[in-house]
């Protein structure tokens, strides 16, 4: 069953309690009434204790009551009898308390993974303990059992009564003739003798308090200080404290309370002579007004209660608008009256009646004292029951009178239950059983049996097991014999609860199932929904018995008018059955789903329901089938239009949606040749994209013009559709195709085809105002000669090529055949598409205009140069700061010159042309297959650096717009060229989206078209490589020993080196072939080298420590001649140099991230003639320390049993001495390799986290070292640990908490790990500067053992750092928790 609110030990002991009647004075009751309440309702919140009372049994052993709760109720009497069946007033009622009770959208769900099925339904069901809740508390009191019997009654009396005296003695009498008159069989009374209580009323704002204590001293005397009370209460007034907030305890509890009473009046409205004492003003609450007239008004009553309990903004349910008048005190007094109530007065009459009952038993048999020492002889032989004059013999109907020993003992029986003294209340039980039985008076034996297993349940322990069987004999003979299903009902409720604690889950099912019956298909379905419950949480949960049940479970709700909670366990069937290959069953829930939604009036569920029948693989049979289709078009009657012949309806076309190209389809690629992306109808619109076009052309025709855009320039748009500019006529060019997508629309979903289609055309020649039709010439396309049309499907028609330049006006008119049910259509549909709606002018606003949409009007222009781009070698996977050498091969595929080559990239840094045309090779390069220009070194290594001067100006700067250096820089009609293109791997990893726009004009100016441009765009996924660490520090040789040539001493610098491959790629090993600086004041001077012999090689996750000693740049190299010179030093560390100021290598470096942040900084920085001699400026400068480290690698790749030779470098730029520098962030250190992303995002600059970020916040984890648990009772223990979260920072700090992180610390793994985080398992949270915050967390445990809690992960960040990463933050100690077994 699903999990309650409620423990079953609690549920059980609240389902039986003292029952205590109230009989109120009109003034008492008026004094409740001020706080919009009746004396019963003002106690009801109070009535559970919250202190332990006591008793004595008959053995004078002292009993412990423990959480006791009463039941307080007005007295209402009515001569109805014990009904075997729910009245229809109980049946609406329990109808209306599950249907106002649904689920909630943010209820918690439980996800069940049994095999391969992953299930989501409600971990709770709200509406099954609403039902099962008022079905206890509106069930009658029967003459077989004695629990809901009163065994009190409350006299109330205002202490404002001229004599109160004589209306207790009034509310007394009157209480006696109720119970003794024999007029009323409800209600029903525990012993002759009801104990009597006594309560004065006083008003603590209208009374006179002194009379009210001589009043009660009055009464102690005349009814003992055990059977009085002075409740005293309405200490505050409505002008005072206005704006005190008193809390309201009586709202969860009044509409349950209107609820039971409109049972209780709707019963009473059936019955003549019933009678209600209210509080109403006009009438005597000691007289009792049996006239038609008020029994005629009880329709009325009804209706308004249930229009109260339904009604939650009405006054009496708002929350504060329940005990105005009360006080704190007020409460505490009221809660002190019930616990005086009960421990002085209720329950020594208990102990009290429980001896009587003990020495009439005793005393009728004549034999021992004690009923504990009594036999089986003690109560047999009695006096035969009586029999009912209206039935036969050796049936249910025996009646006993009330002085029968048997109703005795069941009498003390039931007063044992309600004391909970178990123990005693089984061995009575287990008596009055024996002796029902031999007397054959089943109803009686049966209710023995219920109370007799309950009893044995709720005493715990193992001395007594639960007696099922008790359950089971007493539900079939209630159900069978005596025909009552009420008490059936509530007997298998109890069981199954008390099953399902036990952990017999098909045990409490059965039972379920078995109660299941055609009288009530509402009470059928809550138990076949919780039988459901029962198979899903078995230890091996039943899957398809759980979605089975649930389908009967949903039929039932069906037939009881339950419609949203049919759809409910329809829906949660579904999850078994779909795509499982129950097609049959799918297509059942799919139907019945389709038609709940439908009559809920939600027709998209339905839809959506009906559309998978429709779109399934169904094996129904062509009747079947044609039942779902007419359901089908049933829902879209109200959509589907009227059929005509000259304008086809369907398939509707969706005009907007509409898409034109302009130009030349690309090529495929041919062999190794691959060809550029440029656009197409296969890529769907994206206006950050489009936007990133029109920047990056703009840059291309300000590079062309001088740096100036024209004023007149419009971004080149290939393919228009509704987001794009369609206000100007698009340019066409002459002999060039016109390709144009038409999606249709067919709503119905219903298979449509069609044939013959077809296109017309018309056009206009430039001056001439004629206009000619070509009605037959038409356009086809052959590949949509025959198709069918499904729920969305698009079309490209392909239109003939123009050969003279004119205006060209394109109006579609489809001529098409449409079959569908047997029906052949002919018609046309236009195509007319809107603009945007208009909304500048008055009249614009007040009428719907629409702007004008030209996107199928082009403009043809004389012919224009057409490129194609094709790229050779050009690889989709580096590593990060691999160099790769690839080709790019132009064409101009039509007959007319081009010239002007330009490109511009999003990534300038990853490609280079280089800084000559070509770049020859050198001998030991061409060998080695190397991109570097290289040259053999002696096989002797010296540490001293080979040195180069470079001008800047010598390389293209990133500016972001290259210039193709091509022969002629014209390209002749047919003719192509290829250029070498040197690639650079990001220095970041990830897939990273890298989009190239060329540019290239015509030879002819003064054309209508001054450009066109081609698209590319490449995704290159960038694998880990190698980490940068430098560092640089003062030298601590004497300065007599290393001396520059300014005199000052030099600088070393440490370059740490670490291999974070993780053998992506098939990546060995690598090797450091060459480090190099440039810098226009610095340089790499030696290399410290201990081992001279040993080559630099790492492995993957192996580090290398590489020293350096730097010195100043030469004073012949800092001439002002030399100001932008660069001083490349390469120090090689392998058996040949690579010539670092050469192509790739330097145009690398020049297009690096490292060196354009130097540069800004060098330029940005005062000059050192013009600085200030201050002794802070000196500092300064003598901290400063503008030096590039290149660090040139080779990586060694195995690749279909081939090795081969990955080269690349990697860039550091290190700015000051003492401040380490890096070449990766610290984020992408600690990540993996990212997801694919096939759309590029433009993220702001990222702020490094600094070290001291991973200790913003403290963590502490408190929880108990032990527990204890019954894993055989209850196989899942939660344990509550408490997460506290510390903010150490004078900031305010957004954290990240990830509870899903499994650790795999060595500490961790000698501990067990199969526990979870149940609830939620992410949370983001913002502490403020110094602030201390608590997190309830709750950790699931399978099995005993030792456990680690220290798995959850915090990641912190300043608040104010938006662009910042968040840091993971430092973890405290293990800790351990110890799981053991009960």
């Amino acid at each position: 069953m699903a999990q309650c609110v409620q423990s079953v030990q609690e549920f059980v002991q609240d389902s039986f309690v003292p029952m205590v009647a109230v009989l109120c004075s009109e003034e008492a009751e008026r004094v409740t009434r001020k706080n919009n309440l009746n004396f019963a309702e003002l106690l009801r919140p109070f009535c559970r204790l919250t202190s332990e009372g006591h008793i004595r049994d008959p053995n004078n052993q002292l009993q412990v009551v423990k959480n006791l709760r009463i039941c307080v109720n007005n007295l209402m009497t009515s001569p109805t009898t014990t009904s075997t069946s729910p009245s229809p007033a109980q049946r609406q009622l329990l109808s209306d308390v599950v249907l106002s009770c649904q689920p909630q959208e943010s209820a918690v769900t439980n996800v069940v993974m049994a095999g391969d099925y992953e299930l989501n339904f409600s971990v709770t069901t709200p509406w099954f303990e609403a039902y099962r809740e008022n079905f206890l508390q509106s069930m009658p009191a029967s003459d077989h059992e004695f629990l809901n019997h009163y065994l009190a009654c409350l006299l109330v009396v205002s202490s404002t009564e001229a004599v109160p005296v004589e209306q207790f003695l009034k509310l007394s009498q009157e209480q006696h003739r109720i119970q003794h008159s024999g007029e009323y069989t409800n209600p029903k009374w525990f012993i002759p003798n009801t104990l009597k209580y006594y309560v004065l009323l006083h008003d603590m704002c209208e009374g006179d308090e002194q009379r009210a204590d001589l009043v009660y001293e009055d009464m102690k005397q005349r009814y003992g200080s055990q059977g009085c009370y002075l409740l005293k209460m309405n200490s505050r007034t409505f002008s005072a404290n206005v704006d005190e907030q008193i809390p309201d305890p009586w709202s969860q509890y009044l509409h349950k309370n209107n609820l039971h009473n409109q049972v209780n009046i709707a019963n009473s409205s059936t019955c003549t002579g019933c009678f209600i004492y209210s509080c109403n003003n006009s009438l005597d609450p000691l007289q009792l007004d049996s006239s038609m007239a008020n029994l005629h008004n009880l329709s009325a009553v009804h209706a308004d209660l249930k229009k109260g309990a339904k009604d939650s903004n009405s006054p009496a349910c708002a929350a504060g608008s329940h005990g105005a008048c009360l006080t704190l005190n007020d409460h505490d007094y009221i809660r002190q009256f019930i616990q005086e109530f009960t421990f002085r007065g209720l329950l020594p009459h208990i102990e009290k009646t429980i001896r009587q009952l003990n020495d009439q038993l005793v005393s009728r048999k004549g034999l021992s004292r004690s009923l504990f020492t009594a036999t089986k002889k003690w109560f047999g032989g009695g006096k035969a029951p009586e029999k009912s004059i209206s039935e036969p013999k050796s049936t249910f109907g025996l009646l006993y009178p009330p002085e029968a020993p048997e109703l005795q003992i069941r009498k003390m029986a039931d007063l044992c239950l309600l004391v909970q003294h178990y123990d005693l209340a089984y061995s009575c039980y287990h008596t009055a059983k024996k002796d029902f039985l031999s007397d054959q008076a089943m109803l009686y034996a049966a209710g023995a049996l219920e109370m007799a297993a309950v009893s044995a349940f709720l005493q715990g322990g193992a001395s007594r097991p639960y007696p099922a069987h008790y359950m089971d004999t007493a539900i079939q003979t209630y159900r069978d014999v005596c025909k009552n299903m009420v008490l059936a009902e509530r007997c298998a409720l109890l069981s199954a609860e008390i099953l399902k604690s036990q952990g017999k889950y098909s045990d409490a099912a059965t039972l379920l199932i078995k109660m299941t019956s055609e009288d009530s298909d509402l009470r059928s379905a809550l138990l076949l929904e919780q039988a459901a419950h029962c198979f899903i949480n078995m230890r091996n949960p039943m899957v398809r018995k759980f979605a089975f049940h649930m389908i009967l479970s949903g039929h039932r709700f069906s037939k009881a008018g339950q419609r949203r909670h049919a759809l409910r366990c329809y829906c949660q069937a579904m999850q078994v059955y779909k795509e499982r290959g129950w097609s049959l069953a799918e297509d059942h829930i799919n139907f019945t789903i389709g038609r709940q939604s439908f009559t809920l009036r939600q027709p998209e569920d339905a839809v959506t329901a009906f559309r998978q029948i429709l779109i399934n693989d169904s094996r129904q049979t062509a009747k079947q089938q044609g039942a779902f289709l007419r359901e089908y078009l049933y829902v879209y009657k109200f959509i589907s239009p009227a059929f005509s012949l000259p304008q086809l309806p369907l398939p509707c076309i969706h005009s907007s949606a509409t898409r034109v190209y302009f130009g030349h389809e690309r090529r495929l690629a041919e062999g190794e040749k691959q060809a550029a992306t440029h656009v197409s109808l296969d890529q769907e619109y994206d206006q950050d994209l489009s936007a990133m076009w029109c920047h990056l052309e703009e840059q291309l025709v300000a590079s062309a013009n001088g740096g100036v855009v024209p004023g007149n320039f419009q971004p080149t748009q290939c393919c228009l559709n509704s987001q794009t500019d369609n206000l100007r006529h698009p340019l066409a060019v002459v002999e060039e195709p016109i390709i144009v997508e038409v999606t249709f629309r067919n709503p119905l979903k219903v298979s449509l085809a069609l044939s013959s289609l077809s296109l017309l055309w018309r056009f206009t020649v430039d001056g001439s105002s004629s206009s000619n039709e070509m009605t037959e010439e038409t356009i086809t396309n052959e590949e949509t000669s025959a198709v069918g049309v499904g729920n969305m499907n698009k079309y490209a028609l392909r239109n003939c090529d123009l050969f003279s330049p004119f205006r060209n006006h394109i109006d579609f008119l489809l001529f098409t055949d449409q079959q569908t049910l047997d029906l052949m259509v002919r018609g046309k549909q236009d195509l007319n598409i809107l603009g945007p709606r208009l909304n500048l002018t008055k009249e614009d606003k007040m009428s719907v205009r629409h702007g004008p949409d030209r996107r199928l009007n082009p403009i043809i222009t004389p012919p224009m140069p057409l490129m194609e781009v094709f790229f050779l070698q050009f690889p989709t996977a580096l590593l990060c700061g691999e160099i790769r050498k690839a080709y790019v091969e132009f064409c101009n595929v039509s007959g007319v010159a081009l010239c002007g080559l330009r490109v511009v990239s999003t990534h300038a840094a990853f490609f280079t042309f280089g800084s000559q045309a070509t770049t020859p090779l050198s001998p030991t390069s061409a060998e080695n297959c190397s991109a570097y220009k290289t040259l053999a070194t002696p096989l002797q290594r010296t540490s001293e650096a080979t040195e180069s001067l470079v001008s800047a100006a010598d390389f293209r700067q990133p500016s972001g717009v290259i210039e193709i250096p091509i022969d002629g820089s014209i390209l002749q009609p047919g003719q192509s060229t290829q250029l070498p293109l040197w690639l650079r791997g990001p220095d970041q990893e990830g897939v990273h989206e890298i989009n190239f726009l060329f540019y290239y004009e015509s030879a002819e100016k003064g054309l209508k078209i001054s450009h066109r441009v081609l698209r590319h765009t490449v995704f290159i996924c960038a694998s880990r490589s190698l980490s940068i660490q430098a560092s640089a520090c003062r030298s601590s040789v004497p300065p007599h020993h290393c001396l520059d040539e300014k005199g000052s001493s030099g600088t070393l610098v440490f370059i740490d080196v670490e291999n974070i491959n993780t053998n992506e790629g098939g990546v060995r090993e690598f090797h450091i072939v060459q480090v190099s600086s440039s810098s226009q004041h610095w340089r790499l001077h030696k290399y410290i080298n201990p081992n001279k012999d040993k080559e630099c090689k790492l492995g993957s996750r192996e580090r290398a420590k590489l020293c350096f000693r730097a010195a100043r740049c030469k004073p012949s190299e800092a001439t002002s001649k030399a100001v932008k010179k660069y001083t490349f030093s390469d120090l090689s560390l392998g058996n040949e140099q690579i010539i670092s100021s050469t192509t790739p290598c330097g145009d690398f470096f020049f297009r690096s991230s490292s060196r354009i942040s130097s540069v800004s900084r060098s330029q940005g920085s005062i000059p050192t003639e013009n600085r200030s001699s201050d002794l802070t400026d000196i500092a300064k400068e003598c901290s400063e320390l503008d030096l590039n480290i290149i660090v040139i690698w080779k990586a060694y790749v195995v690749e279909d049993n081939k090795q081969l030779i990955l080269e690349g470098q990697l860039h550091v730029a290190l700015q000051t001495i003492g401040k380490e520098a890096s070449s990766l962030t610290a984020k992408e250190e600690a990540q993996e390799m990212v997801l694919l992303k096939f759309k590029s995002d433009l993220p702001p600059p990222v702020i490094l986290p600094s070290a001291e970020f991973c200790q913003l916040i403290k963590t502490n984890l408190h929880y108990p070292e032990t527990c204890t648990h019954p894993f055989v009772q209850e196989s899942l223990c939660l344990v509550p640990v408490t997460l506290t979260l510390s903010n150490c920072s004078l900031a305010q700090v957004d954290v990240i908490i990830d509870l899903r992180h499994k650790s795999t610390s060595p500490e961790s793994l000698e501990v067990h790990s199969s526990f979870a985080w149940v609830g939620q398992t992410q949370y983001k949270l913002q502490l403020k500067p110094k602030e201390v915050l608590c997190l309830t967390l709750q950790a699931c445990f399978l099995q005993a053992g030792v456990y680690n809690l220290n798995t959850p992960r915090v990641f912190a960040k300043p608040s104010e750092q938006s662009t910042m990463c968040e840091t993971s933050q430092q973890t405290a100690t293990p800790a351990l928790i110890v799981i053991s077994d009960a």
